[in-house]
């Protein structure tokens, strides 16, 4: 039986780190852009409102993507070792055929 290994797909530290510094980057600027805006409160909190409106919506979408892939992946490993499984059992030379 052929033993596979998938590789390992994760982000690497250095790319989650980034990741982490570019979103805190993003937001702190929105964030001041909208403080600093020339426009009355309410149009301030309106944008504000809006801007975590985004984010929380960006959050969900990542995971619904990853959790799709990830459900993806687990089919098609199951599905590889069923058929890993009926290869190993089938006997071209059996006399039941």
């Amino acid at each position: 039986m052929s033993s596979t290994t998938t590789p390992n797909s994760g982000p690497t530290s250095a790319f989650f780190v980034q990741s982490m510094i570019s979103f805190g980057a993003a937001v702190t600027a929105v964030g001041v852009a909208v403080a600093y805006l020339p426009a009355d409160p309410w149009i301030r909190a309106f944008l504000a409102v809006g801007v975590l409106y985004l984010v929380t919506s960006t959050f969900t979408l990542a995971k619904v993507v990853r959790d799709r892939q990830e459900s993806t992946a687990v089919l098609t490993r199951v599905d590889q070792a069923r058929l890993e499984k009926l290869l190993a059992e089938h006997d071209p030379f059996s006399s039941n055929a």
